[in-house]
């Protein structure tokens, strides 16, 4: 989808994403190993009383679902920016859905603009557990 067709409040649903263990494990001990994400018996004497997914995991999860909708296509340039909150944690097996939502619209030239979109996730029991905005550089017509 082109720039000059995009409206601030276009949105589609992300399918629902499983934050599997295994990988959640993996994942932190390669990019994020800290005992919060790494050993349960250490997880348990937190407040959190178990392990907690590592939030860039979270995110990236719901984003590899956000991809398969394929919001932009072709007309896609790249990436600008990236703004991630984490509300509340993340734990193995989860289900995270979310909505991604178009919130701005700047053009930059004739060629480009660029497109903010607002992600809210939640997990399964409805609890808001992050939010994102990521901008991305979009061709115009």
């Amino acid at each position: 989808m082109y720039f000059n067709e995009m409206k601030i409040g276009m949105s589609v649903d992300v399918a629902p994403a499983v934050i599997d263990k295994g990988k959640m494990l993996a994942f932190a001990k390669e990019y994020d190993n800290l005992p919060l994400h790494t050993d349960e018996d250490y997880a348990k004497t937190t407040h959190f009383g178990k392990l907690i997914a590592p939030g860039v995991m979270s995110f990236m999860t719901v984003w590899a679902k956000y991809l398969e909708v394929d919001f932009f296509g072709d007309e896609l340039l790249a990436g600008k920016s990236t703004k991630i909150e984490w509300v509340k944690p993340v734990f193995a097996e989860d289900v995270l859905t979310g909505k991604a939502t178009i919130t701005d619209l700047v053009k930059r030239n004739e060629k480009n603009g660029i497109v903010a979109v607002s992600f809210e996730v939640y997990n399964q029991n409805g609890e808001l557990v992050l939010t994102d905005v990521t901008e991305a550089i979009v061709k115009c017509r």
